[in-house]
């Protein structure tokens, strides 16, 4: 089974603006490969003809043998095998090792990026605001403008949303942790479909009580990082992890961190209870 798309789900729903689907149609938006292919797969019924049509040409761009091995991965879903099928492309006997990776990854036109950066610079002040206030609150050390001596909250600050957007995808680590707290939750389910997502980020997004809830539901979400014992107990003991996950996740704990849990005043008073309940009967047995 394939790990859960956030991304993917935004366009599934149809709440992505036209600018942000044509860069997905374009190929400049390079999510994890899966997420890629489903995203450009949608947009081939996108209602503007020239998303359509763009999305079309980045499909038929993408290198056959990148493909053929991607598609010969167990975990890609079978309506991605069926659709190329239909398109005469079939799985390679030998798989991709790597699925992480976009398999078409296209750098935006210079003339883009002027004019993003001149709309950045007219006035962001919703973006300079949130930066301003990652940079004040942020916590666990991970407060980037003092990792860089050029600031990336500040650089962050300057950026429209579609940069935001992709820095989010293809940004730096020290990106990736100011955006994952960014209020809207697309930018925030772009880090999280990042391919330069490291498990090391993402044990850190679950201790972390300033993301989104949606955050930690992705996170909970994957069976694969789940098998990560530090993202277990960082989800568990977050006081944002919706309490019927940390209830079902207390399970997995230890018995020094179930102790831990069971007198931890930051946590639902429902997960202290069910953890003393739990320390109570390993004590006598």
């Amino acid at each position: 089974m394939s790990a859960p798309s956030p991304l993917l789900d935004f366009f599934k729903r149809g709440e992505v603006a036209r600018d942000v689907r044509l860069l997905a149609a374009q190929g400049i938006l390079a999510p994890r490969a899966h997420e890629q292919l489903g995203i450009l797969i949608i947009l081939l019924e996108d209602a503007d003809p020239e998303i359509r049509a763009t999305a079309d040409a980045t499909l038929a761009r993408i290198p056959d043998e990148s493909l053929k091995a991607f598609l010969a991965r167990s975990d890609v879903p079978i309506g991605i095998r069926e659709f190329f099928a239909d398109r005469g492309v079939f799985p390679a006997e030998i798989p991709a090792i790597e699925a992480d990776e976009p398999l078409i990854d296209v750098e935006p036109p210079a003339e883009e990026e002027r004019a993003e950066e001149t709309a950045a610079n007219d006035g962001n002040g919703a973006a300079v605001e949130q930066a301003t206030a990652v940079e004040q609150g942020g916590s666990d050390g991970e407060r980037a403008s003092d990792e860089r001596p050029d600031g990336v909250v500040q650089q962050i600050a300057q950026m429209g949303f579609s940069e935001r957007l992709r820095a989010a995808v293809k940004g730096s680590r020290e990106m990736r942790a100011i955006l994952i707290r960014d209020p809207n939750k697309m930018i925030s389910a772009a880090v999280m479909s990042s391919p330069k997502l490291t498990e090391q980020e993402v044990e850190g997004f679950a201790r972390m009580a300033n993301v989104g809830e949606d955050v930690l539901r992705i996170i909970g979400g994957n069976r694969a990082w789940l098998k990560n014992y530090g993202i277990v107990v960082g989800l568990t003991k977050n006081p944002k992890t919706p309490v019927a996950m940390s209830l079902n996740l207390m399970a997995r704990l230890n018995a020094r961190d179930l102790q831990m849990l069971s007198i931890d005043r930051n946590v639902p008073e429902p997960l202290r209870i069910a953890a003393r309940k739990k320390v109570v009967q390993n004590t006598n047995r």
